[in-house]
C-alpha cells in the first residue's frame, strides 16, 4: 500500500478509535428508539426498492448539532457530532506559535480532506447497535456538478473500485449516489460503501456511509435511505 493508503487508512482507525474527540463538538439527535431494519446491499439489482429507517431526529438546520447547507433525517439513536478542524481559521503564526501538537493536528486536518471535500459531520451508529458513521463532507461554493464532486471523492478513496453510479432527486436537488467495493491490506475482502453528492447554493455535499464490513454497511442502508428520501437545502 502506498502513502496514501497509510494515510486514508490511518485516519478510519483514528476516527473509529475515537482519538478524534478532541476535534469533534455537538450532541445527539433525537430521541432513543429502535434500530435501523437490514436492507438489500447496493450490488441489488439497480432500481430495486430499499428499506428506510424510521426518523428520530433532523440534523443540518442552524442549532442542531451539525449546521449544514442541507438538512436530513437521521435514525433513531445515532447520534451526530460536528467534525471541527483544529487549524481552521488560523493564520501560520499562529500555528508556529500553538504548542507542540500543532504539527500531529495539521495532519489530522489533512485527513479529514477526501478529494474536493472535507469532513464536517459524523453521525455515529454505535448506539444503535451497528459500528459505522454516516458522515458529511462539504466544500465552498465552486463551478463542479454533483457526478464531477462524487468522482473526485471515490477516486481519492485508496482501494475503490466498481463504481456505480446513479441519479436521484430529493427536495428539490438532483443529486448522484454511487455503491463502490473498498478492498485494501486491512480487510478480509472486499466492503461495500456508498455515497451521494448534491450542489447548493453554498456548495456541493457528499454524504458516505462506510462500516466496518459488508454485514455492517448491509445494516446501516436504512438509515442512509432515510438521509437521502429526507434531503433538503437548509
Amino acid at each position: 500500500m502506498g502513502a496514501g493508503g497509510v494515510r486514508r487508512g490511518a485516519a478510519h482507525a483514528l476516527v473509529l478509535g475515537g482519538v478524534l474527540g478532541s476535534v469533534l463538538t455537538g450532541c445527539s439527535t433525537g430521541p432513543e428508539a429502535g434500530t435501523p431494519p437490514r436492507a438489500p446491499s447496493p450490488t441489488a439489482t439497480a432500481g430495486a426498492p430499499r428499506a428506510v429507517a424510521r426518523s428520530g431526529g433532523t440534523i443540518g438546520a442552524a442549532g442542531s448539532a451539525c449546521a449544514l447547507p442541507v438538512t436530513f433525517d437521521v435514525a433513531p439513536k445515532w447520534k451526530a457530532k460536528a467534525v471541527r478542524s483544529g487549524t481552521a481559521g488560523k493564520t501560520p503564526a499562529d500555528r508556529d506559535s500553538a504548542s507542540p501538537d500543532a504539527g500531529a493536528q495539521e495532519l489530522v486536518d489533512a485527513l479529514l480532506r477526501q478529494g474536493p471535500v472535507t469532513v464536517v459531520c459524523e453521525i455515529d451508529a454505535k448506539p444503535a447497535g451497528n459500528i459505522g458513521f454516516l458522515r458529511v463532507w462539504t466544500a465552498g461554493p465552486g463551478s463542479d456538478d454533483a457526478r464531477t464532486v462524487l468522482e473526485e471523492f471515490v477516486a481519492a478513496e485508496d482501494g475503490a473500485s466498481g463504481a456505480r453510479y446513479r441519479t436521484f432527486t430529493a427536495g428539490g436537488l438532483d443529486g448522484v449516489e454511487v455503491g463502490y467495493h473498498v478492498t485494501n491490506e486491512f480487510l478480509d475482502g472486499p466492503k461495500e460503501e456508498s455515497a451521494l453528492a448534491v450542489v447548493t447554493g453554498r456548495g456541493p455535499v457528499v454524504l458516505h456511509l462506510g462500516g466496518l464490513d459488508g454485514e455492517e454497511h448491509e445494516q446501516m442502508l436504512p438509515a442512509y435511505e432515510l438521509a437521502k428520501k429526507t434531503l433538503r437545502a437548509s
